[in-house]
């Protein structure tokens, strides 16, 4: 069987439901099944990993840490690296592995799955899932009329020692990136040593931390994607909720579309299987699991509605910054660093 017909019998089984047979006539991996760097949510990537499993039989061995651990982990490993496949939460540690050379571009049919717009420019990984960043607020010492309409308006001494933020989270780093992106690095630098006076009494490691804090009163307000929020309502149930989300102007920078990727490396001993894992990810069955499941991230293949009360992707109204412009990450990280809000 030749290479190109391989891959297209492997998403084809994936898709519509295939044997481990099936797979191993295309050298799927042996005992040791698959290994995925996982940088998403254990929980969201346990269910897929799960389902993907029961489907075709083939097991899958999951290495979980922050996307940024993997990222480094997998440029110091290079062609040694263990892992087949990269899933992560931001693209900002998938291109970082493209410009690198580290991963291998997919098959068209593959990326052709979800809207080009949340796919790798260059073909290197494919979008999975969305989030927006929105503000969480406390509706107990908050109205939504006293909220601000921009990001950044967060750097205002109305919020000292109100504002949580989690600045070490890489889901801070597509604001900040778009924040220098509309308005020019001098004046995001400034905006970031506000968020770092006002923050300085709240800051947490993670956002999780962020949402629950503001729900609780310990924090008045912050900016966290709205995932987090609905997790946290999930967990205590809607008697518990004393917080609200808010969405900033349309077009504000703070209003950040984050797409989660996936990506096969360019070292992948299992180069085919590690394909048909990630074309489960976006194929109907898989983005079905995500909308349905406690992510609540938004599922990008058409035809798969966003999870229940949320409002619909194609009615937000981001800052618009492409996948290109949000970059690595390595621009945001030195313009926190210079404002002291991280190491």
């Amino acid at each position: 069987m030749t290479t190109h017909r391989c891959i297209a019998g492997l998403l084809l089984l994936v898709v519509l439901g295939g044997s481990a047979a099936g797979l191993a006539a295309c050298g799927s991996p042996g005992g040791g099944g698959l290994v995925l760097y996982n940088g998403q949510h254990e929980q969201t990537t346990s269910a897929l990993v799960s389902a993907f499993e029961r489907t075709t039989r083939l097991r899958v061995s999951v290495r979980s840490n922050d996307e940024d651990v993997l990222a480094a982990e997998i440029g110091q490993e290079g062609s040694s690296s263990p892992a087949d496949v990269v899933y992560t939460e931001n693209s900002a540690a998938l291109e970082y592995l493209a410009r690198h050379h580290l991963l291998a571009r997919l098959p068209r049919s593959l990326l052709g799955r979800v809207p080009s717009r949340y796919d790798s420019p260059g073909g290197f990984f494919v979008g999975v899932s969305a989030r927006v960043s929105m503000l969480v607020y406390n509706t107990r010492e908050l109205r939504r009329s006293e909220l601000p309409r921009s990001v950044l308006g967060l750097a205002s001494p109305r919020w000292r020692n109100k504002l949580a933020i989690a600045p070490e989270e890489t889901d801070f780093q597509p604001i900040v990136t778009a924040v220098a992106h509309a308005y020019g690095e001098k004046r995001a630098l400034a905006w970031l040593r506000g968020i770092e006076a006002n923050g300085a009494t709240h800051e947490y490691q993670d956002n999780e931390t962020v949402t629950s804090m503001v729900n609780s009163g310990q924090a008045e307000i912050g900016i966290v994607d709205q995932y987090y929020w609905y997790r946290l309502r999930a967990e205590v149930g809607p008697a518990g909720m004393h917080s609200a989300l808010a969405f900033f102007r349309p077009g504000d920078p703070g209003y950040v579309v984050d797409v989660s990727g996936a990506a096969v490396l360019a070292s992948s001993r299992h180069p085919k299987a590690a394909a048909a894992f990630v074309t489960f990810l976006v194929s109907r069955q898989g983005q079905r699991i995500l909308a349905r499941s406690d992510s609540f991230e938004y599922p990008l293949a058409a035809g798969v509605a966003a999870p229940a009360g949320e409002r619909p992707l194609d009615r937000l109204q981001p800052y618009p910054i492409g996948l290109s412009a949000l970059g690595t990450g390595e621009e945001a990280i030195g313009l926190m660093r210079e404002a002291g809000l991280v190491p």
